[in-house]
């Protein structure tokens, strides 16, 4: 079993839509969206959930008002000034380090878990996918991403398959990070920008900090041929394999429109191009990938 995941150093650059479209390539694969923050995976998946589960992280203080009596030691001592004169916490100033609940003499605080978000088992059309959503200005996405990733290889072995293929989070952050544990192979999406280039460089060396296999894509290249070329020569200087150059195509759009992969649409240029980049992984799959 080869675990791949498509990251890039920014949003907005496809790999969603790459993503789904391995998933629709991929024989016998289990699927994980370890974009827990803005998760959009399943919009493109279309799953049906088999099982829900509650993820907790992170603890608030609660004060029992029956026990507390206003001394104010807990305030004194909370420097983020979560707890009011009128002994009520703020559970969105709460950073849950429990100091509160050791100083009070009454032990009238104690620390609850938080509900944070969701996580989910599903079934697709193209095989299992585990999914998750993050709450409102809920903390410890990385941690719910490594849960993520954890039932996916789990289900992946139990029913055996070939493939886990991962749609990562954007950026260099703690997500992308708890992202990359285990992978195989990382396949950085770029576009055509300075800017493109400059975020995909630093995801790159993230990977590259974990010894883990990176190749390049570059979507809508035909945009900015000379920016492509820079792209190009970038590899080349840096010993990175530049496995595929997606044309723009107004097909991309059109098929999201209708709720499709590339692959389930028509043929075009982008189907065409993304399927010789799967080719390539999969002639890899045996070697380094």
């Amino acid at each position: 079993m080869k675990q791949i995941i498509v990251i890039s150093g920014k949003g907005g650059t496809g790999k969603t839509v790459i993503t789904a479209a391995f998933a629709a390539l991929a024989k016998n694969a289990c699927l994980a969206d370890c974009d827990v923050d803005a998760a959009d995976l399943h919009l493109l998946l279309e799953p049906t959930i088999k099982e829900r589960h509650e993820f907790r992280s992170g603890k608030t203080a609660v004060i029992d008002e029956t026990k507390c009596t206003r001394c104010g030691k807990c305030i004194e001592i909370c420097r983020f000034e979560a707890i009011s004169k009128d002994f009520i916490i703020d559970p969105t100033s709460c950073e849950g380090c429990d100091f509160c609940s050791l100083v009070c003499p009454e032990e009238a605080i104690t620390m609850q878990e938080n509900i944070s978000g969701e996580w989910f088992i599903s079934e697709t059309r193209f095989g299992p996918l585990v999914h998750a959503k993050l709450g409102i200005a809920e903390e410890n996405s990385g941690k719910l991403v490594s849960l993520v990733r954890k039932k996916a290889k789990e289900l992946a072995e139990a029913r055996n398959c070939e493939w886990i293929v991962v749609d990562g989070a954007p950026g260099i952050g703690c997500p992308v990070i708890a992202s990359l544990s285990g992978i195989d192979c990382a396949l950085v999406v770029t576009e055509p920008t300075l800017s493109g280039l400059h975020d995909a460089d630093r995801v790159i060396g993230v990977a590259k900090h974990f010894r883990i296999l990176t190749k390049l894509i570059v979507n809508k290249y035909d945009l900015n041929i000379d920016m492509t070329g820079k792209i190009e020569r970038y590899c080349k200087d840096n010993n990175i394999d530049l496995v595929g150059k997606i044309p723009f195509d107004e097909s991309v759009v059109r098929a999201m429109v209708e709720g499709k992969t590339i692959i389930e649409y028509p043929d075009g240029k982008v189907k065409e191009e993304v399927i010789n980049i799967w080719n390539r992984i999969e002639e890899i799959k045996q070697k380094s990938c």
